[in-house]
């Protein structure tokens, strides 16, 4: 199969070499050029839970090399998916499918906007922890789960097939009727690491291990899973609180994106994350104190640290 992967940061690095390594003709497709370069002159590395390799990929900065493909992965950060629909035009063939996977809430419906209804899928990764090294580099703690489904109908042949294409690259693949229980079952965990984190600089294991920490983390949880039961969401989670430890305890050692992004100065997504809560339980009549409080620390610390990096550069 002839796949992009529009947003080769962390999760898209990993993403793109495991696919390259089992046979697949893999494009990255990223605007950060050092990334790109180290890739075209020496490979992808990809170490950790699926073992340490160099995969040898096309990578560019401009989509228009690369021609249409049959699978579309967007894999950018939320704020970025129109500009990476956008880019995503010259790829696509009549039967091209479009996999969004990010966090939070909203970008598949942003994306399908662009490109049309009837291309795109949904996909959400959990249990990664992802990171990048160095240019050219990623590492990640996890190979848990990737989650496959269609938008507006249950499980289709097209996404059988992707998902054969992914297992066949070592991931762990499932097919879903109901893609909106899939998006609410991991953004429970990411309302309640990734803000967490962020604030404090912990590990989600640190989280875990730590009584205050933990309690902030698990009342976001329950915020959000609050909402997902207003909202009629079928989540399969018997005790919200166990299966949000469960989810952290298989990724101890990893920082959560939200964290990755403050440390490195860029803006983050708690806006589709833990900022996606407190709106929708206004709107439900629910209450959501810890998912606001932590919202607008996060947005306070970035407008800090956005401020100094201007004031650097200038």
């Amino acid at each position: 199969m002839k796949i992009a992967i529009i947003g080769t940061g962390a999760m898209g690095s990993v993403y793109a070499g495991l696919l390259a390594a089992a046979g697949n003709e893999v494009w990255a497709i990223d605007r950060w050029q050092e990334h790109v370069s180290a890739i075209n002159e020496h490979g992808l590395r990809v170490e950790g839970a699926s073992g340490d390799r160099v995969v040898r990929i096309h990578a560019t900065s401009d989509p228009a090399e690369v021609g249409p493909v049959d699978l579309v992965v967007i894999a950018t950060k939320a704020a970025d998916v129109e500009v990476a629909a956008a880019a995503a035009q010259s790829l696509l063939g009549p039967d091209t499918v479009v996999l969004p996977i990010q966090n939070g809430l909203g970008s598949a419906d942003r994306i399908a906007a662009v490109l049309g209804e009837e291309r795109v899928a949904i996909g959400i990764a959990g249990g990664f922890g992802a990171s990048i090294r160095a240019p050219g580099h990623v590492h990640h703690h996890g190979l848990e789960l990737i989650r496959l489904g269609e938008r507006g109908s249950p499980v289709t042949p097209r996404i059988e097939a992707i998902a054969d294409v992914w297992r066949a690259a070592g991931f762990t693949v499932k097919t879903y009727d109901d893609v909106g229980r899939l998006v609410w079952e991991k953004l429970i965990c990411n309302v309640a690491f990734s803000g967490t984190c962020a604030l404090t600089g912990y590990t989600i294991g640190e989280v875990l291990a730590d009584p205050d920490a933990w309690a902030v983390a698990e009342a976001c949880g329950l915020e959000a899973y609050a909402v997902a039961r207003a909202l009629g969401i079928a989540v399969v989670i018997d005790d919200p609180s166990e299966y949000i430890r469960d989810f952290g305890s298989k990724l101890k050692g990893a920082r959560p994106s939200m964290l990755l992004d403050l440390l490195a100065g860029r803006r983050s997504e708690v806006d589709v994350i833990n900022g996606a809560i407190p709106p929708l339980a206004e709107r439900l009549g629910l209450p959501a104190p810890v998912n606001t409080t932590v919202t607008r620390l996060i947005r306070a610390r970035e407008a800090a640290l956005l401020a100094g990096a201007g004031q650097g550069a200038g």
